[in-house]
């Protein structure tokens, strides 16, 4: 997982702040055939590349829409893939829209965090690999660091949230997941194995802790992993983010 922090700070569904406790995931995918993530993550951060059109979410209602997930995954200008988080994880987004158990039961205002995929043409099976691995391993993050069941009702996508009565009437991800022969019980299943590889949780949930209140972050999977070469390298350089984090 490549995860880096840009939060919509301009956006309504920021500024508005609402707090929620997380206790379940809501995996989204875009629907339009844009694969890049400053269609709607900037601005610009210098691995993102410019948005030439400026319609990225980082705006009071992008689209004249509320709308605002907690995460996008999508291509850098470079190609490669990355997760962009933006919004707190602890702040509830708008992602979900209305069910039929109504505004007050829906996703947004029962502690589901919302990441979107961003979609290319849906045919391209290197693409889907990619991203759809980026999303195992975010969900499963998430999971460790929340304690979140990687199960139905606590993992799901947004057409098994309209089936809940929790979200509006989207196909995401189903319409997409079945043509690389996945499904969001497979999708559950990965991540539960993803799961079982974290070798230390409460280091996991450590380190995102000190990675929330220092200047920049910290690299999250590194740091509780289990790469003693690479964290002796870099523990001059976490020091100094730390004692900078307290001035």
């Amino acid at each position: 997982m490549k995860l880096k922090t840009l939060y919509l700070t301009n956006n309504l569904c920021y500024v508005t702040g609402k707090k929620h406790t997380p206790k379940g995931i809501m995996v989204h995918s875009t629907g339009a055939n844009n694969p890049r993530l400053n269609r709607y993550v900037g601005p610009d951060d210098g691995l993102l590349g410019p948005n030439p059109n400026n319609n990225h979410w980082n705006q009071p209602t992008p689209g004249g829409r509320k709308v605002c997930p907690h995460a996008f995954i999508g291509r850098l200008k470079d190609g490669s893939i990355a997760t962009y988080q933006t919004l707190p994880w602890d702040m509830a987004g708008w992602h979900s829209g209305n069910g039929s158990l109504g505004s007050a039961q829906n996703a947004n205002n029962t502690g589901y965090i919302g990441f979107e995929i961003c979609e290319d043409g849906l045919t391209d099976p290197v693409y889907f690999s990619l991203v759809y691995r980026e999303a195992v391993e975010l969900s499963a993050y998430l999971c460790v660091l929340y304690d979140i069941r990687p199960a139905k009702p606590y993992l799901i996508d947004h057409s098994e949230g309209h089936q809940l009565g929790i979200a509006s009437n989207h196909a995401d991800v189903m319409h997409w997941f079945p043509r690389h022969g996945k499904s969001m019980d497979s999708f559950r299943a990965d991540v539960s194995t993803e799961i079982s590889k974290i070798p230390n949780r409460e280091l996991l949930k450590a380190v995102t802790k000190i990675s929330s209140k220092v200047p920049g972050g910290i690299d999250i999977v590194m740091w509780s992993g289990s790469n003693k070469e690479w964290k002796a390298k870099y523990v001059d350089t976490l020091l100094q983010k730390i004692a900078n984090a307290w001035d």
